[in-house]
């Protein structure tokens, strides 16, 4: 008899990881169709409320860099768990607020801090760790599930929030990270060779030097910046990506739907017109990781930020002319979305090594969350006191194609190892 081939236990932790940062994404897209509701029930401004998310968004970036020591020190599937459990609790909670300092306390610190021990260092360690082949395609399906918790969960909790309540929509979220909760403590793995296999697609291989235990996370944390601070390739990877924040997270994630709201558009569509962003930012986004293992990830991120700049130039008059026009900014803006995650990625590992892509990535994620927040209050503050958008939009447009020239220069060069220091 042949001799039935077995999956490979990578594809599992890629299923696992995959589900996890699905959920994490459906909890980060709450605040996008909270916004309203909240102003409605509480008659907080619009600017108040940005303050909260963009405290979330700050803290889900600095939390990269530490996550990834952490890794090392109690393992990704501690990490993985102790970072549901932590989410659960703050979106369960957020029901209880009645001040604005709640939310900032709730939603921007716990909330923050549990969504950011899941950001996409996780997605980097995870590749580096357990795939060989196909690094740049793994990572992009991984980097995809942003759009694909987008997708599963706005139109959910937009219906949720419309006719049960915003509360229910918060409970729904935090459910999911509840059930998601046992499948990464019986499924998920630290590294290949505790189940006795190789990473996909490499021979016969030792198990990998590990950290000191005993180190403390934050040295090897600050160890990181440190030696990320003294190289160009981080200045320029980490500039780059603090422009893809800003012009993503901080303010199409946090105020699309409330933008529209502002031209007529009701809160269920809008909600659907950013769900069928993260459709089309699914495929976007997996083709750049199959792109980003064939093509000069350089010229990749100089395509995508300046095509993401065009369409942003494009969206106050898309809000305000036929429907036709937001539908054709939908289509152009999702494909572009999150596209540049792999090539970032994948440019790091090359400049700083595979062994430390992990914290070295997180600190780079961590730039693209500083713009994140920024944009976030900036946009809120712009429409509290402007009464629209137009200037952050336009702003957000002019720097993609400014962050187009930036990635040209980098290089990419391999840096010399350091040395370990001595326990």
């Amino acid at each position: 008899m042949a001799e039935t081939r077995k999956l490979h236990y990578a594809w599992l932790i890629m299923a696992v990881t995959f589900l996890t940062l699905l959920v994490t994404a459906g909890i980060r897209s709450t605040p996008g169709i909270l916004i309203v509701p909240l102003e409605h029930e509480f008659g907080w401004s619009r600017a108040t409320i940005s303050l909260a998310v963009s405290v979330n968004l700050l803290l889900y970036g600095l939390m990269g860099p530490f996550a990834a020591a952490f890794f090392d020190r109690i393992g990704v599937r501690r990490t993985m768990a102790v970072a549901l459990f932590l989410l659960a609790l703050g979106v369960s909670a957020t029901t209880l607020m009645t001040r604005p300092w709640h939310m900032v306390l709730i939603w921007g610190v716990l909330v923050g801090c549990g969504a950011g021990m899941t950001a996409y260092s996780l997605s980097a360690t995870v590749v580096n760790r357990w795939f060989q082949k196909s690094q740049g395609t793994v990572l992009g399906v991984l980097t995809a599930s942003s759009a694909t918790g987008q997708l599963l969960f706005l139109p959910l909790l937009a219906r949720l929030s419309h006719h049960h309540g915003w509360r229910s929509a918060a409970f729904a979220t935090a459910a999911a990270a509840l059930v998601v909760f046992p499948l990464v403590l019986f499924i998920m793995r630290n590294h290949p060779h505790e189940v006795g296999v190789s990473r996909y697609g490499a021979e016969e291989e030792a198990a990998p030097a590990q950290h000191d235990p005993g180190e403390n996370p934050f040295r090897v944390a600050i160890g990181g910046l440190q030696r990320g601070i003294r190289s160009t390739d981080f200045w320029l990877l980490a500039g780059s990506f603090f422009v893809c924040g800003a012009s993503t997270n901080g303010l199409i994630g946090t105020h699309l739907v409330p933008a529209c709201v502002d031209h007529g558009i009701p809160e269920v569509a809008a909600a659907g017109l950013l769900a069928f962003m993260g459709i089309l930012d699914l495929f976007g986004t997996t083709l750049s990781g199959w792109l980003s293992d064939r093509y000069n990830s350089r010229y990749l991120l100089c395509w995508y930020y300046g095509l993401r700049g065009l369409s942003l130039l494009g969206l106050p008059f898309a809000l305000s002319g036929p429907q036709w026009s937001l539908s054709a900014f939908a289509i152009f803006y999702g494909l572009d979305w999150i596209a540049t995650v792999p090539p970032t990625v994948r440019l790091t590992a090359e400049s700083f090594g595979r062994e430390n892509v992990g914290v070295m990535f997180g600190w780079i994620f961590a730039s693209h969350q500083v713009g994140a927040a920024l944009a976030a209050t900036f946009a809120g503050t712009v429409r509290t006191y402007l009464g629209d958008y137009m200037v952050a939009f336009l702003l957000s447009g002019v720097i993609c194609l400014l962050a187009a020239g930036l990635v040209l220069r980098i290089n990419g060069r391999r840096l010399p190892r350091l040395a370990p220091e001595a326990a």
